[in-house]
């Protein structure tokens, strides 16, 4: 599954222009939605210098995307074609009812037949998948 993935309010806290910490568990599940054959783009408004701080602070969590900003990293982006990215899936803070925590975005991603309660999310989810 490819997909696309905001970084300001979703990866990091939303504090654009600056670098916001880390919400839990972001970057970890990401990795792991990596290791089960998922594509990551990085899909967000930041770009030059901020874009770069970005993809550095994920690389320094260890998590490369497949592309930024793009389809494919091939891709020649030219400024008269929009920006808009094919995914399978997006995860946005911005979202219709805000982004879920990681541990229920995970296993939405994996597992789409699994009821998706929050209780048991938080009570189950979180410490099998991360404990």
């Amino acid at each position: 599954m490819i997909i696309a993935v905001d970084f300001d309010g979703t990866i990091v806290e939303q504090k654009y222009p600056k670098l916001g910490k880390e919400i839990p568990f972001a970057t970890s599940t990401l990795k792991m939605l990596q290791e089960k054959g998922h594509q990551l783009i990085l899909w967000t408004y930041r770009s030059g210098k901020k874009l770069d701080d970005a993809i550095e602070f994920c690389r320094s969590k260890g998590l490369e995307f497949y592309a930024v900003n793009k389809n494919y990293p091939e891709e020649v982006f030219e400024s008269h074609i929009s920006r808009k990215i094919k995914a399978d899936m997006y995860i946005d803070d911005m979202n219709f009812g805000g982004l879920p925590d990681w541990g229920e975005i995970y296993q939405r991603i994996t597992d789409p037949n699994r009821t998706n309660s929050k209780e048991k999310t938080h009570k189950k989810g979180l410490a099998r998948i991360f404990g």
